[in-house]
């Protein structure tokens, strides 16, 4: 068989393109922050798990080196409540930008959160080197020497904060701070101040109307809570506020139509079941009124105002147990108040102690030297027992204090109390010479309101509630026979950023003079 001859085959010419030489493929390098538009828009919309995905994926790529990525997921850790988690991640994220004063305010402000408000002024200190136009380091400086209890300090930096920037939460600091040193008037000013920059403001219209009520300047009460109700008609604290008011002057049917109100946005609110059954005890509806403050008591246990006011309700029902026991608690929380032990006496004296209800006469007479109320029932109880010497003395203590009463015009005093202490000093062959103010001729005015306490001291932290501070009482009393004290009511507020601590002040429940000296005759 034959072979076949080989074809000699002749080489095909390259093309141009293909004789030119490759190029290596550069190097891809990870993009840091391709993923952040993805961890801005969960987080945005607060889907924090898939945030905390994304944000692990982009740190597994870029080992770690994501500033973005680092500061988001310390803002979830801290809106979770893992403060110390936080604060390393931007304290990491501090060090990647040691230029970026919004990095230091984050770490001050982790600190702030867990109580450390000197490292925390340090830090803000630092993030001032670098930017000193930011108001919002001023402010919170200040709020870090509230809690310090360096109030001169705080309203420096409050005071240059507003110089940089004003917002309504720097006046509301402010206004605090001269709360918390119990200076009222000066409170007032910044609050107007306030008012004026931003009249819209309902928070602000509301605390203004607040210190006009506890002042008792109730037509500018009227005016601004009425303005806040204009802007904002489900503000519950100036509904609460206005009912108070009308509950003040008698309209109990109009201020249960307010409280009706409140209820269905607060429900579990002390204050507002405590008025309530107030209100309740001027219509003198007594079990009612019980039911409503025993459901105040249930929410607000360690309320000195609640327990004086059960005290009081069940004194005007006879039930001097139930009103010892109260009254005893109330005490235990409030010791410096003599109108409690005057009241714990009363029901002492209807339980056949006169022994420990002299006792507690005593100690309301040394707490309160200028409440003749005070002296004259504890002259009665003397009389009663005989001691004529000592009831003299109680009844010319209680002259002197109605003298330096009626010297400054600040109280007219009750019919029936003139009218039982002309008794006794008939009785005691004495009191000629004394001079009453203008007795209250007509009962409808015998609804007085609170007088306002300075409780300077009483301070709240953070979150907690109590009212707008302090400061934030409503307060309502009937002192027509058989009906008493009401109960005052704080208000509360979130706290609010950057940083805003929650202070109080308190105010004290009306006199119950009627029901006293019910009572002690």
């Amino acid at each position: 068989m034959a072979e076949e001859p080989l074809v000699k085959r002749t080489p095909v010419p390259a093309s141009a393109e293909s004789q030119k030489p490759r190029l290596k493929k550069a190097q891809e390098f990870p993009i840091l922050e391709k993923q952040n538009w993805l961890i801005h828009l969960h987080y945005i919309r607060k889907d924090y798990e898939a945030c905390k995905a994304v944000i692990k994926e982009q740190l597994q790529e870029t080992q770690g080196l994501c500033e973005y990525a680092i500061y988001v997921q310390a803002l979830i850790f801290r809106l979770e409540g893992n403060i110390q988690e936080s604060l390393e991640l931007f304290q990491t994220c501090a060090v990647l930008s040691p230029q970026c004063a919004d990095n230091l305010k984050q770490v001050a402000r982790s600190l702030f959160l867990l109580g450390k408000h000197k490292a925390a002024i340090e830090v803000y200190n630092e993030a001032a080197k670098l930017n000193q136009k930011d108001w919002e380091i001023c402010h919170n400086v200040g709020v870090c020497y509230i809690y310090l209890k360096q109030f001169s300090k705080a309203q420096d930096q409050l005071h240059n904060a507003l110089h940089l920037n004003r917002h309504d939460l720097t006046y509301i600091m402010l206004g605090k701070i001269h709360l918390l040193e119990g200076d009222l008037d000066k409170a007032i000013e910044i609050y107007k101040k306030a008012v004026e920059f931003s009249p819209e403001n309902t928070e602000l219209l509301t605390t203004l109307g607040l210190l006009y009520l506890q002042l008792g300047i109730y037509q500018k009460a009227f005016e601004h809570l009425g303005n806040a109700l204009t802007y904002d008609p489900t503000n519950y604290k100036a509904i609460l506020a206005a009912g108070s008011m009308m509950q003040t002057h008698g309209d109990f049917d109009v201020a249960l139509t307010k409280y009706r109100v409140v209820a269905c946005a607060v429900p579990e609110s002390p204050p507002l079941w405590n008025n309530i059954g107030m209100c309740f005890f001027g219509k003198k509806k007594y079990v009612a009124a019980i039911s409503c403050l025993k459901r105040a008591n249930y929410l607000a246990p360690f309320d000195w105002k609640i327990l004086y006011n059960l005290g009081l309700v069940h004194l005007t029902m006879q039930q001097y147990a139930s009103a010892f026991h109260f009254l005893s608690a109330a005490i235990n929380l409030q010791p410096k108040m003599g109108e409690l032990y005057m009241l714990l006496a009363v029901a002492l004296t209807n339980l056949e102690d006169p022994e420990n209800a002299k006792r507690a006469y005593a100690e309301a007479a040394r707490l309160d030297k200028c409440k003749p109320l005070v002296n004259l029932n504890y002259a009665v109880l003397l009389y009663k027992q005989g001691e004529k010497e000592g009831a003299l003395a109680q009844y010319q203590e209680m002259e002197r204090s109605v003298r330096l009463l009626r010297d400054s015009g600040s109280l007219e005093f009750d019919s029936e109390m003139v009218e039982m202490a002309q008794k006794l000093g008939a009785a005691l062959q004495v009191g000629e010479a004394l001079v009453w103010t203008k007795p209250v001729k007509d009962a409808k005015s015998k609804h007085r309101t609170t007088s306002t306490s300075k409780a300077a001291g009483v301070q709240q932290p953070l979150g907690s509630n109590q009212a707008l501070g302090q400061a934030m009482s409503s307060a309502a009393a009937h002192r027509k026979l058989p009906s008493g004290a009401g109960g005052t009511s704080q208000l509360t507020k979130p706290p609010s950023l950057p940083l805003e601590p929650e202070p109080t002040a308190e105010a004290h429940p009306a006199e119950a003079s009627a029901q006293i000296r019910e009572k002690q005759e």
